[in-house]
């Protein structure tokens, strides 16, 4: 039995990963923006151990969600689930002056990776459009470029993507993967997205506490339990590290080098 911490759990496939690891056997702490979700969360999950609240899109508050989760011990896994999506018409500027979508889809991610105590493994949800994100690393914040929302959250997929595979090379005592769960009819996917719902979750409870061999590996990109190439920028240490440089400065938070 694992015990498995899940950002953005309270809807969507977060929720439904939750719901999965208990119906196996596993507990599951569950995070949400505010009390509200937090109540619908402990409602649609009720076998969660207990739900952790903090807005994502602010620094504070995620530096919260971390400290709240290291009150509660230790972990076997994270999986960063938490996300916003493509359609945002023009750049929505958080407390901290950064775009809603890095500061969600980026920023959080590497925050509660260098602050919550280190588990065996670490799972990030990206997104088949990462692909189409800059690898130039330029303007994280969208202060020079004109929006974009579809290219903002490419970039910030293929940043959860060298992420991911940064950490599994400065800490080789923990599994770290990445995944896309595929284009389906999620609140962010929209009604009309073609991919299997049944299948989107699976990949992340499956990284999260499989012994299988092919789930007990580090630094690769997944699909459906399927290794998948992801963009070949991914690969390269010198954006790994830019992207944790970056991290650290918009955040002030250090991640610890191994």
């Amino acid at each position: 039995m694992a015990r498995v911490f899940i950002t953005g759990s309270s809807d969507g496939l977060g929720r439904m990963a939750a719901q999965l690891l208990i119906q196996q056997g596993h507990r599951v702490v569950l995070h949400a923006r505010n009390e509200k979700r937090g109540k619908e969360a402990r409602a649609a999950v009720p076998g969660a151990e207990t739900v952790v609240i903090g807005d994502l899109t602010s620094i504070a508050q995620t530096c919260g969600v971390a400290d709240q989760v290291n009150e509660l011990g230790s972990f076997d896994a994270t999986i960063h689930n938490a996300g916003v999506g493509y359609r945002e018409p023009r750049r929505i500027a958080t407390e901290d002056g950064l775009p809603n979508v890095f500061a969600v889809n980026t920023l959080a991610p590497y925050i509660l990776t260098a602050r919550i105590q280190r588990p065996k493994r670490l799972v990030y949800l990206s997104s088949g459009l990462h692909r189409s994100g800059d690898a130039s690393l330029k303007d994280l914040a969208w202060e020079h470029r004109a929006w974009n929302g579809q290219q903002a959250y490419s970039d910030t997929k293929l940043h959860d993507v060298l992420l991911a595979f940064a950490i599994a090379r400065r800490w080789p005592d923990v599994l770290s993967n990445a995944l896309e769960p595929g284009w389906v009819p999620t609140k962010m996917g929209g009604p009309g997205a073609p991919d299997d719902l049944d299948a989107a979750h699976r990949t992340q409870v499956w990284l999260a506490v499989s012994d299988d061999a092919t789930a007990m590996v580090t630094g690769k990109y997944f699909y459906h339990m399927r290794v998948r190439e992801p963009h070949r920028a991914a690969h390269k240490t010198e954006l790994q590290e830019a992207l944790l440089d970056a991290c650290k400065r918009l955040s002030g938070v250090d991640l610890p080098a191994s």
